[in-house]
């Protein structure tokens, strides 16, 4: 195992001495890289196909050309035939490599603060993720296990690939809908907004909608609708739903709004979040506003 912490951003600092760290880079540079066709190397991409394909994110935290356990586990399980047909059943592959050289500042940034952000510290690490980029297995370093033993323990954690959703019911689907059915209603309209009717945008506003937790919280609080940002030819749907959006979305983006007229944003989340921090955020909503409610309440009298 090697950690890459401490390690500058040009990039990451090495107790190795240089003519070890040169003999190692030969060694590597040597070595064929992983396919690129069969690993995906940027996160949002990944984690819009598990949405598309219902299955995890596999995702490996390598140096290429510093770190000799990342080739060796690349070596002797990544590239055997044995992996290479449970992964293409099973997860979407995702490699973020760091190595010292070869990539560019931004690239480099945004890989580090997806190591930050899953708390990596040490390579090579593997994790596996949900379609909303939630941590669902970890595994740390390599000690040389066979690769049979090695997929075993790693499927055995893994959870299968789930149906890709779709809306269980008709609801709403447009902004004037929702706001004459709140109409004498005190309860805030919940919009839940695609950036248009991309499929991957499709799936993930219905998880969300269908979502056990989520559904049961809004069924009671909101008068609740779906529908995308923009047309079919790339329009804007609704001039008040870009207002409230600030703005236009991304094709395969979801937001969620919560309105009281239609025409103001009180509450915005990213529907790229889990169900579950999506809920946790309207829970805080609702309580801010009923707290604010009594307080109004009181001042009056």
């Amino acid at each position: 195992m090697t950690s890459w912490i401490g390690r500058p951003v040009a990039l990451l600092t090495t107790s190795v001495s240089a003519v070890a760290l040169a003999a190692v880079a030969v060694v590597l540079v040597a070595a064929p890289t992983l396919a690129s066709e069969e690993w995906l190397t940027d996160y949002e991409e990944a984690l819009a196909e598990s949405t598309r394909s219902g299955k995890p994110v596999f995702v490996l935290f390598t140096g290429s050309d510093w770190c000799p356990h990342c080739r060796t586990l690349e070596d002797r399980v990544f590239e055997t035939s044995e992996f290479q047909s449970w992964s293409e059943e099973h997860v979407v592959l995702l490699m973020l490599d760091l190595p010292e050289s070869g990539i560019s500042p931004a690239v480099r940034s945004e890989r580090s603060r997806i190591c930050i952000k899953y708390g990596v510290r040490t390579f090579p690490s593997v994790l596996v993720l949900d379609s909303f980029g939630e941590k669902l297995v970890e595994e740390k370093g390599y000690r040389g296990t066979p690769a049979s033993t090695w997929i075993k323990r790693i499927a055995a954690k893994v959870p299968a690939p789930e149906a890709v959703a779709d809306l269980e019911k008709p609801m709403l689907t447009s902004l004037s809908e929702a706001v004459d059915k709140a109409q004498g209603n005190d309860r805030p309209i919940l919009l839940v907004v695609s950036g248009s009717s991309d499929k991957t945008a499709r799936i993930r506003s219905a998880s969300l909608v269908n979502d056990p937790e989520f559904h049961a919280l809004v069924e009671d609080n909101f008068v609740v609708a779906a529908m995308p940002a923009s047309t079919g030819n790339g329009e804007p749907a609704d001039a008040s739903l870009e207002q409230l959006l600030g703005g236009t979305l991304e094709p395969d983006a979801v937001e969620v709004i919560v309105t009281d007229d239609g025409e103001t944003t009180v509450f915005m989340a990213s529907g790229s979040q889990s169900p579950k921090r999506i809920v946790s955020g309207l829970r805080r909503f609702l309580l801010a506003r009923q707290a604010a409610r009594q307080s109004n309440t009181t001042t009056r009298r």
